[in-house]
């Protein structure tokens, strides 16, 4: 009975609760940024810009995530109030997601399990894992800090090590 308790333990903080395992796919690879003509977008003094032929919702998160680019890390920000003074990861992500149309409201990192289908998306997808959650839009990554650098959201094209992460992405995208 205890080793059942264990495994079923492991397996509630592997999973992030209450979202079954069987409905997740673990990152295969580290997130990394290589410039591809008209499919990833360009990063440009900070700000990104979606190739010409990318979905309208693409070019819609993208403009969000530059909208974001100066904004600080601040916990808890962007849920009790969608436009915020700062955001935190999840903030960040629900944020963009919104005003790209692809969901409602905002989520905390762990309910990002649940979101959209899983695995690896062709336009976007979302990284999360147990405490923290990022995404890359066009192949461009947008996170709020990695290595203890909480700056706020900024996109980046250092490569970034996605292990223990979960990958999910928008139905169509």
């Amino acid at each position: 009975m205890k080793i059942f308790s264990l495994l079923l333990l492991a397996l509630f903080s592997i999973c992030g609760g209450l979202v079954s395992c069987s409905n997740q796919m673990k990152a295969r690879r580290p997130v990394s940024y290589h410039f591809e003509y008209g499919r990833t977008a360009l990063l440009r003094n900070g700000i990104a810009y979606a190739p010409r032929g990318a979905p309208m919702a693409v070019k819609r998160a993208i403009a969000a995530g530059n909208r974001l680019q100066s904004m600080p890390y601040k916990w808890g920000g962007g849920h009790a109030d969608l436009y915020d003074s700062g955001y935190d990861c999840s903030g960040t992500v629900s944020y963009v997601l919104r005003e790209a149309g692809l969901m409602r409201g905002s989520l905390p990192s762990k309910d990002f399990f649940g979101y959209g289908k899983k695995g690896y998306g062709k336009w976007i997808t979302i990284y999360t894992r147990r405490g923290h959650v990022f995404m890359t839009i066009a192949g461009l990554r947008l996170d709020t800090g990695w290595g203890g650098d909480r700056t706020g959201p900024r996109w980046h094209t250092r490569t970034r090590p996605a292990s223990g992460t979960f990958v999910r992405h928008p139905a169509g995208f």
